[in-house]
C-alpha cells in the first residue's frame, strides 16, 4: 500500500484561520467546511472528503514549518495537535507527521 502524501505548510500561519485555511487548501476540504476544531476532527476522519487517492491508500499528511505557529499560539497549537492526534487514534490509514527541519527561520520572524 503506498499511501498519498500530502504537505501542510504553515509557512506564515499566526492564528486559527490561518491553519484551517491551509488545511482546506492541503487537504482539498469541501467548501462547506466549518474552518473549526470539530469540522477539521470530523474531515480528517471521514474518507469521503479526503483527495480521492487517499481514501484508498492511506494518508500521510507531513506538516511543515510549524514553529511560528506553535510560538505564536501555543494554545491553538496544543489544540490542534489534539486534533491530529485523535484523528490518527481512529483511523488506521491516517498518520500526521511533523517535519522538525526548516523552521527555525519562520519562528524566528515573530517578536518577543
Amino acid at each position: 500500500m503506498t499511501e498519498l502524501v500530502v504537505t501542510l505548510d504553515l509557512h506564515g500561519v499566526r492564528d486559527k484561520d490561518g491553519l484551517m485555511d491551509r488545511c482546506v487548501r492541503a487537504l482539498e476540504l469541501p467548501d462547506w467546511f466549518g474552518r473549526n476544531w470539530d469540522a477539521l476532527a470530523d474531515s480528517l476522519t471521514d474518507h469521503s472528503v479526503w483527495p480521492e487517492a487517499a481514501a484508498e491508500q492511506g494518508l500521510w499528511i507531513v506538516v511543515r514549518n510549524w514553529h511560528g505557529y506553535a510560538k505564536a499560539r501555543p494554545e491553538e497549537w496544543a489544540t490542534a495537535l489534539d486534533v491530529f492526534g485523535g484523528a490518527v487514534d481512529l483511523v488506521p490509514g491516517l498518520a500526521v507527521l511533523l517535519a522538525v527541519g526548516g523552521s527555525s527561520k519562520d519562528a524566528s520572524d515573530l517578536p518577543g
